[in-house]
């Protein structure tokens, strides 16, 4: 019998040699190319996606204002007083003006048009330009009651001196939430004019009214409204006067803390800081805190360990 060479190999071995390779041919074949193939289609569908995507600024917003399907104008009135805060302030007084021509054209008996002309009033109050005031004033005196509180809530982001007399009006209102936001505004506009008002305000029968009236007074230098505010920075006091969440009652004692430093009332120090410590909200407690520094800046507040608080 003849023998096998010595280097010759086991069949054995000659497969197991074989197996890597094909393996690997295996993988790549089945495995690898599909990926390749799947990762280049998405490449490009991203690359074509981000090419075509439709950037929209506030005048695609406006042009869609004007000539939309009535089940879109509003919508995009809507998204163009959201698309506001990233405009150039060089841009603003165009954009104003354009918008302007736009909610003149509207009319306040099509129903179509009175959503839209609400959110235009919105628009112009943020764009911050005088020139929107005249049609701002004539748009607080609307018969749509939305209408009305936008513009007047318009007038005061704008704070031209020109609208003080219109807001003064609307002070006088039978609907608590017209007076309400007045009593804001006529402090925002710092128009010394509308302290008597205010001070009426501060007596008024229904709780925010009062609230805002008093910080209106605080934002004009007047410490008519003081004993409103200190009663602000008591939690079962708020509850008392109206049905608010408590979300809505500490923003009420953030406003009254930072409406007591501007008048200086050193009186509310003890409570300002018994707040500092114990207030079970975090902006609450902060905001005292920031109270108490201003009103006594050397003071040093002992705080109790949040995770105590939060475990409570």
């Amino acid at each position: 019998m003849t023998e096998p060479p010595k280097d010759a190999a086991p069949e054995g071995d000659e497969e197991f040699t074989e197996e890597p390779k094909s393996a690997g041919s295996l993988i790549a074949r089945f495995f690898l190319l599909p990926l390749v193939v799947v990762l280049a289609a998405v490449g490009i569908f991203l690359v074509f996606n981000y090419m075509t995507f439709e950037r929209r600024g506030p005048r695609d917003y406006l042009q869609e204002v004007r000539g939309g399907a009535a089940n879109r104008r509003w919508q995009a009135a809507f998204e163009l007083s959201r698309s506001l805060p990233n405009l150039p302030p060089e841009e603003r007084a165009s954009l104003t003006a354009e918008t302007l021509r736009v909610f003149e054209g509207l009319s306040p008996k099509r129903p179509d048009d009175l959503l839209v002309r609400r959110y235009l009033v919105l628009v112009l109050g943020r764009l911050g330009e005088k020139q929107a005031v005249p049609a701002l004033i004539q748009a607080a005196s609307a018969e749509d009651p939305d209408t009305r509180l936008y513009a007047i809530w318009a007038l005061g982001k704008i704070g031209d001196p020109a609208g003080f007399e219109t807001v003064l009006a609307a002070s006088q209102s039978e609907d608590s939430g017209v007076r309400k936001l007045a009593a804001y505004v006529l402090g925002a506009l710092g128009d010394p004019r509308a302290i008597p008002r205010l001070q009426v305000l501060a007596d008024d029968r229904v709780a925010d009214v009062r609230w805002n009236a008093a910080i209106g007074l605080a934002q004009l230098g007047d410490a008519s409204g003081l004993p409103v505010l200190r009663s602000m920075l008591d939690r079962a006091a708020l509850a008392s006067q109206a049905q608010i969440t408590g979300e809505q009652a500490e923003g009420a004692m953030v406003n009254a803390l930072k409406a007591l430093v501007l008048l200086r009332d050193t009186q509310s120090l003890p409570v300002m800081e018994e707040l500092a410590r114990k207030d079970p909200n975090l902006l609450v407690r902060d905001a005292a805190r920031k109270a108490v520094e201003a009103l006594r800046p050397k003071a040093s507040i002992r705080l109790e360990r949040l995770d105590a608080v939060l475990v409570g």
